[in-house]
């Protein structure tokens, strides 16, 4: 499993982020073209997509990772 992906604003636009790094994985003008990025980085990975709104929160979670149906617990 890899890293889970992050879209967060970045300046005037948005960008790409791995999860723990520090810097942007790629900058891009709108936020569709940062999720779409996300999204297959995410897949490939078999990891998760948080994709942050413009103040910061988290506005949307999707999970491309083994996720066990049921659940446990």
């Amino acid at each position: 499993m890899g890293k889970n992906q992050w879209v967060v604003r970045h300046g005037d636009g948005w960008a790409q982020r791995g999860e723990g790094n520090e810097r942007v994985t790629r900058i891009f003008d709108r936020q569709q073209e940062a999720i779409e990025a996300a999204t297959d980085t995410a897949r490939r990975e078999h990891s998760e997509l948080f994709i942050q709104n413009e103040g910061g929160q988290i506005r949307e979670r999707n999970s491309y990772g083994h996720d066990p149906y049921p659940p446990k617990g």
